[in-house]
C-alpha cells in the first residue's frame, strides 16, 4: 500500500478546508486514505474527496480533473464508476466528490477484470475526449518524448522495438489507468476509479496496463502469473482486440519501462525494479 500523499495536510483549521465547510460539506469525519501516487484521497462520511496535485504533470498518466468530472457525469447511473456529486476548486485545489464505494482494492481474479474492462469499451460515449496513443509509430512518438526527460537514455533507446504496427479504426471509451489499485471489489461488483486520464483510443492500450508488470508490482506487489495472464486474455471477449494487444505488446513494454525509469529519477527506487521488469518482460519477447 502506497503512503498517503502529503501535498494538502489534513489541517481543518486552514483556508482549504474551513472554505469548503462554508461551503456545507460535513467535515465531522475527515479520513486521509492511503494508495494514490498521484493525487490526496480524503473520506468524508458517504463521500470521498479528492483534491488534485496542481503540480502533478505526467507524461504518460494525465491528471486532468474536468475529463473525469465528464466522464464520470457520462457513466453516472452504470456500475461502472462512483457516482459524482460536485465538483469545485478552492485555495487553487481543483476537487470532486464522488460516493464512497465499499471495496477493497483487486487482489485476484484477472478474468473479472477481462469482462470489467470489456463493458467499459463498449460503453457509447456523446462528450469529446482526447484520442490515445493508436499504433507502433504513436506508442513510439510517446516513448520518445518520455525518454527526452531522462538521463542515461542509451539503454532503453536500444530497446525500441523493431517493425511497425498499424493504427485502429476501433476505437472505444478507455479508463487509462486501469491498474489493481484502481479496481475495486465489493461484495456485489467491480467499479472503476480515478477516472482523471481517460480517452477515445485502442483497447489494446487498457489491457496493457492492467497486464503491465510494473503496474501489478507496484500496486498489488507482485506481478501476474503466465496463468493469470492467460485467463485474462481468454476471458476478455474482443479477440481481435486481444490479436492486436499480442501484436503491440514489445513497444507497451517498452514504454512502461521508459516511463518507469522517468519515474525512478524522481527518488522512488520501486519504480527502478518496475523498469527490470518491463524491460525482462519486452527481452522475452524476442528470446
Amino acid at each position: 500500500m502506497e503512503r498517503a500523499l502529503t501535498f494538502l495536510t489534513l489541517d481543518l483549521q486552514s483556508n482549504f478546508w474551513l472554505e469548503l465547510a462554508e461551503r456545507g460539506l460535513d467535515l465531522s469525519a475527515v479520513e486521509q486514505l492511503k494508495g494514490g501516487r498521484s493525487n490526496c484521497v480524503f473520506r468524508l462520511g458517504c463521500s470521498v474527496l479528492k483534491v488534485y496535485d496542481p503540480n502533478g504533470l505526467n507524461p504518460l498518466f494525465c491528471n486532468d480533473p474536468d475529463r473525469e468530472a465528464t466522464v464520470l457525469r457520462e457513466l453516472s447511473g452504470t456500475d461502472l464508476a462512483p457516482r459524482l456529486r460536485e465538483v469545485g476548486t478552492t485555495q487553487g485545489f481543483h476537487w470532486i466528490l464522488y460516493d464512497h464505494i465499499h471495496g477493497v482494492s483487486w487482489k485476484s481474479g484477472t478474468s473479472k477484470v477481462a469482462e470489467l474492462l470489456a463493458r467499459v469499451h463498449e460503453k457509447s460515449v456523446r462528450v469529446d475526449l482526447v484520442s490515445g496513443p493508436n499504433g507502433s509509430a504513436e506508442l513510439v512518438c510517446q516513448s520518445l518524448n518520455i525518454l527526452q526527460r531522462c538521463s542515461d537514455q542509451q539503454a532503453l533507446q536500444s530497446l525500441k522495438p523493431a517493425g511497425s504496427v498499424d493504427p485502429t479504426c476501433d476505437v472505444t471509451l478507455l479508463h487509462g489507468d486501469p491498474v489493481p489499485g484502481n479496481i475495486l471489489v465489493s461484495e456485489k461488483h467491480m467499479q472503476l476509479i480515478d477516472w482523471q486520464c481517460p480517452v477515445i483510443g485502442d483497447p489494446a492500450e487498457d489491457l496493457a496496463i492492467f497486464l503491465s508488470p510494473a503496474m501489478q508490482f507496484l500496486y498489488r506487489g507482485e506481478v501476474l502469473t503466465a496463468k493469470e495472464e492467460m485467463e485474462f486474455l481468454d476471458a476478455y471477449p474482443g479477440k481481435k482486440r486481444v490479436a492486436r494487444y499480442m501484436d503491440l505488446r514489445p513497444w507497451y513494454h517498452w514504454r512502461m519501462a521508459v516511463y518507469c525509469h522517468w519515474r525512478s529519477q524522481r527518488g522512488d527506487p520501486k519504480d527502478n525494479h518496475a523498469m527490470g521488469l518491463e524491460i525482462q518482460k519486452l527481452k522475452s519477447l524476442t528470446a
